[in-house]
């Protein structure tokens, strides 16, 4: 397992929980829109990594400060001993939420199943006829992210659905549709895209919407989801 990077606390990240961040390497999207553009395309760079030994010394000093303990990436679950770093987080007193963008709901079920997961957050990235368009995999098939979708709203674990708004990849037809797709689902939250040096697409090209223009699409996207709400904007 490599952490190629460590945010000590967070309050935001882990709803009711103070947390630390873990951040893994590599990822199988390329969303234009992605803020972790080093971890996405230079998976291999090991400037900013912390060990695995030092991070669980870190957590040991932090019992009574620390509820949790967020895996993001990247991909988180495109690592092989991902089910191992959790039991570990476990075992040392820890909740686990996973953020994931879905592809993978075999690896999911497995960490569900085995109670090594306490909280999942899915990113939904659009509507189905413009998955391959916002993850820039173009072809991309989206039926291991209904699979993952369908898995997390049997409520078989704590989740949250999240998408990140852009305004040259939604519209807000494109809203409608997603919240279809995920209908009935526990929480959706939307986060208006924020530019800065470490997207992927580079500065300037992509651009948010206002909040008061996301706003006034909440009375439609919550009648299929009722608890839709807007995050950091």
């Amino acid at each position: 397992m490599r952490i190629a990077g460590l945010q000590k606390l967070t309050l935001l990240d882990y709803p009711e929980h103070t947390a630390a961040t873990v951040f893994l390497p590599g990822c199988n999207f390329r969303c234009p829109f992605c803020h972790n553009a080093a971890l996405v395309l230079d998976p291999n760079d090991t400037s900013g990594d912390t060990a695995v030994e030092e991070f669980f010394a870190f957590l040991d000093k932090r019992h009574g400060l620390l509820d949790g303990v967020c895996i993001t990436g990247g991909e988180p679950l495109l690592q092989p001993d991902l089910a191992d770093f959790c039991a570990r987080i476990k075992h040392a007193g820890f909740s686990v939420k996973l953020d994931t963008d879905g592809s993978f709901p075999e690896v999911l079920r497995a960490l569900v199943e085995a109670e090594l997961v306490d909280y999942v957050a899915m990113d939904v990235k659009n509507a189905p006829e413009r998955y391959a368009e916002t993850v820039g995999v173009p072809g991309f098939d989206i039926a291991p992210i209904s699979d993952s979708i369908s898995y997390l709203l049997s409520d078989v674990v704590p989740y949250e659905f999240r998408t990140t708004v852009v305004r040259e990849l939604h519209t807000p037809d494109d809203l409608v549709v997603l919240s279809h797709w995920i209908a009935g689902a526990s929480a959706w939250h939307l986060q208006s895209f924020v530019d800065a040096d470490t997207v992927l697409a580079g500065t300037g090209i992509l651009h948010p919407y206002a909040p008061d223009e996301l706003e006034t699409l909440l009375p439609e996207l919550r009648q299929a989801v009722p608890n839709t709400h807007l995050r950091g904007v």
